[in-house]
């Protein structure tokens, strides 16, 4: 059995996993490593591995969102569906063990200029973007926390700017703590990412995390050998939430990766903030 790549968890530490799980293809598949017949084993040691007590995915259709609730198991709950009217087509659900966390709250919000309008789509955007919102209970501390969830366009970059804002503003406007999972599809560092990161609301884990336990590998491997390189898939927290440990997760699991992105790990701390001894006369 694999060690997780983060170590053991404290049991007052969230461990959060976003993974693009790149949609089933089908018979266009190419190369042969891509293909969800391929893949879908390997997704399943992956998380029967690193047993995440929550996950975001991007790019997951109806029946890879399924394949992912079996392998996480029993206990693990799915939210938010297709970006498209009905809903259908490919989404950004996100999963979490319901024996750890209690949800209190969700929505789907598309990122357009209509949010409450499902398959809507803005700033010359390809296809319809969303974000996943799920306020959640910690049944260990009781700490309330928000999680996101997103995937920004892919072609442009006027729309991945807006569509970060759009989040961005989703996130100033809870009353919990915050932790992002996505897909930005721009590097760690650029527009997308300062938008997301102003005025404070939320910072990159991967740079405030106490300690990392990998290269900084890019997180768009492509099924090729980990290079060090752009990280365009991150975990963004409120600065009150403190990252221990983060990773980029480039090891293989039953021969080969799940997708051709890496997935992107961090441990959270929910421990009460130590209470200040009180000043003697």
């Amino acid at each position: 059995m694999i060690a997780p790549l983060l170590g053991t968890t404290s049991a007052t530490e969230l461990h959060v996993m976003t993974l693009n799980i790149r949609r089933d293809l089908g018979v266009l598949a190419w190369p042969p490593a891509d293909r969800w017949s391929v893949r879908r084993p390997r997704l399943a040691a992956l998380l029967r591995a690193e047993r995440p007590d929550v996950l975001g995915v991007q790019e997951a259709l109806p029946a890879q969102g399924a394949a992912v609730s079996a392998a996480l198991g029993p206990s693990f709950r799915r939210i938010g569906h297709g970006r498209l009217p009905g809903p259908r087509g490919e989404g950004c659900p996100l999963f979490y063990d319901a024996d750890r966390l209690e949800l209190r709250a969700w929505r789907q919000v598309a990122l357009s200029r209509t949010p409450d309008r499902p398959g809507s789509r803005s700033w010359l955007s390809v296809s319809p973007r969303v974000v996943v919102e799920a306020t959640f209970a910690d049944r260990r501390t009781g700490a309330a926390v928000t999680v996101l969830n997103t995937h920004l366009d892919a072609f442009s970059p006027w729309a991945r700017l807006r569509q970060a804002q759009a989040v961005h503003d989703v996130a100033a406007a809870s009353a919990a703590p915050v932790i992002l999972l996505g897909d930005f599809n721009a590097p760690a560092g650029t527009a997308p990412w300062r938008s997301l990161e102003a005025d404070g609301i939320l910072r990159d884990a991967w740079t405030s995390a106490v300690s990392r336990r990998t290269p900084a590998w890019g997180t768009y491997g492509g099924y090729r050998p980990p290079r060090r390189g752009r990280r365009i898939d991150g975990i963004l927290t409120s600065p009150a939430l403190p990252v221990r440990r983060a990773g980029i997760n480039a090891r293989q699991y039953e021969g080969g990766g799940p997708s051709d992105h890496l997935p992107v790990q961090a441990l959270i701390n929910f421990a009460p903030a130590a209470v200040p001894p009180e000043e003697t006369a």
